[in-house]
């Protein structure tokens, strides 16, 4: 759920981070507690902002808010990293206009997801994606573990039962989906296009296909200021907030400890939904959680061994 973001190959945003030499060397000093405040401020403005924005769901729904989000990460971006669209040739052109239908698609699917299974469930499944990833290129027996560990998880939570929301638990697959290739797609940008042109770009295209949408939801029925600012807010606390400490993070914390800290947004996740929207999760659900966190957890500890 985080905007899209050059230093990180989201949350959100959001994935493998890229570090220049001095973080991995910082040790333990003040600015490595700087970083790791950072982390935990990130994660929870991270969730926050998605509690905020599902309180407008019922004026302009997830699409209304997610439209809101999209300009504001577009703006953002753009105004940190400027994009020289002039420049930019086919080969950087094709994989920025990717990344642009999966950033939109990515929160639009995750935020409906949200809507109908909740924040902590909607958050685990999309954390798959990532996971996925890190586990696919991997070939030690511990991965394999790894692996077993977080289906486990996933077989808990999508266990049929009488109230299960299938087709929510199914955007949040899909939005997991998207986040992988959203990892994939951002490397592919990371390596053509300097800096973070390619990131703004894309969430500026993003923004753009998003515009409708906007236009639409004034023209049929005005929402109100509290519903546009609770989507203005998602937007602030779920992008700009998330890559801005992003910065300061992937320069003060070793990316072993960025994607262990990442590995806890489920569970941050989980807590936001319980105490500010009173979503209350089983022990099944929690045991599932903890198991694609643990396995995630794991992945990442024994990376470097």
């Amino acid at each position: 759920m985080r905007a899209a973001s050059a230093p990180v190959a989201a949350s959100g945003p959001p994935t493998e981070p890229v570090l220049p030499p001095a973080a991995e060397d910082a040790g333990h000093s003040p600015r490595r507690l700087v970083g790791v405040v950072t982390m935990v401020g990130s994660g929870l403005s991270n969730q926050t902002g998605a509690a905020i924005g599902s309180l407008a769901f019922p004026v302009i729904g997830p699409l209304g808010v997610v439209a809101v989000r999209q300009y504001v990460a577009a703006v953002v971006l753009c105004a940190v990293s400027p994009p020289r669209l002039r420049s930019f040739t086919w080969r950087q052109w094709w994989p920025v206009l990717a990344l642009a239908v999966v950033f939109g698609t990515m929160n639009l699917s995750l935020y409906s997801a949200v809507d109908r299974i909740g924040l902590g469930l909607a958050v685990t499944l999309e954390f798959l994606g990532p996971l996925t990833i890190a586990l696919a290129a991997a070939r030690r027996r511990v991965d394999a573990c790894c692996a077993v560990t977080a289906a486990a998880g996933v077989v808990v939570l999508m266990r049929p039962q009488p109230s299960a929301d299938y087709a929510g638990m199914g955007l949040g697959l899909l939005a997991a989906a998207c986040w992988a290739s959203y990892i994939l797609l951002n490397r592919t940008v990371g390596r053509r296009i300097p800096g973070a042109q390619g990131s703004a770009a894309a969430a500026g295209l993003s923004a753009l296909m998003f515009l409708p949408v906007g236009v639409v939801l004034v023209v049929r029925q005005p929402p109100t200021a509290q519903a546009v600012g609770c989507a203005v807010a998602a937007g602030v606390l779920s992008s700009a907030v998330p890559y801005l400490a992003d910065l300061v993070t992937l320069r003060t914390v070793p990316a072993q400890a960025f994607g262990l800290f990442m590995s806890v947004n489920p569970v941050l996740a989980a807590g936001v939904g319980l105490l500010g929207l009173g979503q209350h999760l089983g022990w099944a659900e929690w045991a599932g959680i903890g198991a694609i966190v643990l396995a995630n957890s794991l992945s990442v500890l024994v990376r470097r061994g």
